[in-house]
């Protein structure tokens, strides 16, 4: 695999590690925006919203290492 493919992998599955932080964070948004009867809870939005996306990312970053690291175990690293 080219050093481009390896390199477009990765950036891929940023991508779909952040939507899918993005998603595991909007089932039930609603209900933990509006928890509180007198007013909203912002801090869903300015720190679980972050969270979950940061997390999406390094988990799928973290997937795609291992993976790499699979294929190839005794390939020597430059």
């Amino acid at each position: 695999m080219g050093q481009r493919t390896q390199a477009a992998a990765g950036c891929l599955s940023a991508v779909v590690g952040a939507g899918a932080g993005l998603a595991v964070w909007a089932v039930g948004v609603r209900e933990r925006l509006w928890r509180f009867e007198a007013a909203p809870d912002w801090s869903v939005l300015y720190a679980e919203l972050p969270l979950a996306v940061l997390g999406g990312v390094a988990a799928a970053l973290a997937v795609w290492a291992l993976v790499r690291r699979l294929r190839d175990p005794f390939r020597p690293r430059r």
